[in-house]
């Protein structure tokens, strides 16, 4: 009994050395295999080292300024019968506004319409006058040679052909003048209805109903909001490159950058402010649609002329120790250079030392980077490419 307990003892104790060697054969091969897996390559995002033309701006506080407006008169005098807009109402050209009471001015028309009738009338007897003594005049020259010719009665032929003549040349002139004098009732009484000079929208009515103008009072004022232009005083050290057709951009409340071209620069600089007034067109006007007279934008104007730079993405600097520095990939290896950057331009930054153009730099992961890291292009996300 005794034997057969310690061959199971020996029995067990063989198993437990075979298993023991076992494990110890295993446990070498798992670490080298999770030392493979920590030895990856670690992917990351780059981006490239460029050059681009660009040129430097500075930010200038315009505003928006319509190209017409300001108060609709009226253009004869009488009493208002009706006002046929309110404040906030949108208007094209040739609309009626305002209405005179127009019988006065109706009656006056007629009663140049019939002077001019009877001008007519006299100019027409002053012709016939004056034909009547022409023909009297040729049968009394036709008698010069016979015996019934009488001197005297050629004479009185003759002045009153001249008077004739004097009251046709009268009756014309009074004609005229009550022509004149009907067309100017006319435009009396067209101007009873004041009408839109232009398209806009109407700020401010300035009568009523009732109310007796005379000719150059108020009746509404007007703003023309679809030919709006952006005005800024602008720096008089930064007027010599805002030539006429210079392209800039502006912001409006909105947030959406716009494009502008200088249209004129005022040659009248502020003493005070040292600045000049600079008049923009903005090149789409659609997009100024809801936009208010006076309202502030935000230009772009260029601050220098334009060069060509090298720039690096925003997202590929790190501050280290008060430096800044990128990392670039280089033969598969994370390389800490230190650079030197100039201003902004967009979503980059210019860069004056540490990088040439062609390199890449990590936009991705790189807060976890040590140098001498190995890393990958993540080819599957797309690079950062900030204009």
């Amino acid at each position: 009994m005794a034997a057969r307990t310690t061959v199971r003892i020996t029995v067990q104790a063989l198993l437990i050395a075979v298993l023991g060697l076992n494990v110890a054969q295993v446990t070498p091969a798992l670490a080298q295999e999770d030392k493979k897996e920590s030895e990856k390559a670690t992917l990351v995002g780059v981006d490239t080292v460029i050059e681009e033309r660009t040129h430097q701006t500075i930010p200038v506080i315009g505003r928006l300024v319509a190209q017409r407006s300001g108060v609709v008169s009226v253009l004869t005098k009488g009493v208002v019968a009706d006002v046929l807009v309110r404040v906030g109402d949108r208007v094209h050209a040739g609309d009626d506004i305002a209405r005179l009471l127009a019988n006065s001015l109706t009656w006056s028309r007629e009663l140049r319409v019939a002077e001019v009738n009877s001008a007519k009338a006299s100019l027409a007897n002053a012709k016939s006058q004056t034909s009547l003594r022409r023909q009297e005049l040729k049968r009394l020259n036709n008698l010069k040679k016979s015996a019934a010719f009488s001197a005297a009665r050629y004479e009185d032929a003759q002045k009153e052909l001249s008077k004739a003549k004097s009251d046709a040349a009268r009756a014309e002139a009074e004609l005229a003048r009550a022509t004149a004098n009907l067309n100017l009732a006319q435009i009396d009484l067209d101007n009873a209805t004041i009408k839109a000079p232009y398209p806009g929208v109407v700020s401010a009515v300035h009568t009523e109903v009732g109310t007796y103008l005379n000719t150059g009072q108020p009746v509404v004022t007007m703003v023309d909001d679809s030919t709006m232009e952006i005005e800024a005083d602008v720096p008089a050290a930064h007027t010599q490159g805002l030539l006429p057709g210079t392209h800039v951009s502006f912001t409006t409340g909105l947030a959406i950058s716009q494009s502008a071209t200088v249209r004129a620069v005022v040659p009248d600089e502020k003493p005070l402010t040292r600045t000049r007034a600079v008049r923009f067109a903005p090149v789409d006007t659609e997009n100024l649609e809801g936009a208010a007279a006076n309202q502030t934008v935000s230009i772009n104007i260029p601050a220098g002329p334009e060069r060509t730079v090298m720039t690096v993405h925003k997202d590929a600097v790190l501050t280290r120790n008060a430096n800044r520095v990128v990392y670039v990939l280089v033969d598969g290896k994370a390389e800490l250079r230190s650079v030197t950057l100039g201003e902004t331009v967009g979503t980059r930054f210019t860069v004056i030392a540490g990088l040439k153009i062609g390199d890449t730099v990590v936009v991705r992961g790189n807060e976890r980077l040590a140098p001498g890291q190995d890393i990958q292009a993540n080819t599957s996300a797309p690079a950062s490419r900030g204009q």
